[in-house]
């Protein structure tokens, strides 16, 4: 297990969300933005079809994604600590 899944399922912990507990996409918004990763459910809904969003499945016609799973991916998108934005700048160029 990677340190992002680690970080992960502690949040999920925190939450109070069990991290296999399937949620539909508005729930997911809410749960991600109050997890302290703002994200809007039109957001996740573009993701769907260009990619780039967290892991689905479909149950008939709705979307479900799992806790732990959409919490990890929020973890993955988070840069690395930085004291200045300098710092973005160089990690980029490297």
């Amino acid at each position: 297990m990677d340190q992002i899944e680690v970080s992960a399922l502690r949040r999920a912990s925190m939450s109070g969300i069990d991290p296999d507990a399937l949620l539909r996409r508005r729930a997911l918004a809410e749960a991600l933005t109050a997890a302290g990763f703002p994200i809007k459910s039109a957001t996740l809904a573009t993701m769907v079809s260009r990619g780039g969003g967290p892991a689905f499945r479909r149950f008939g016609s709705a979307p479900l994604y799992r806790w732990g799973d959409a919490l990890a991916w929020a973890e993955g998108r988070l840069s690395p600590p930085v004291r200045s934005t300098a710092e973005l700048d160089t990690r980029r160029a490297a």
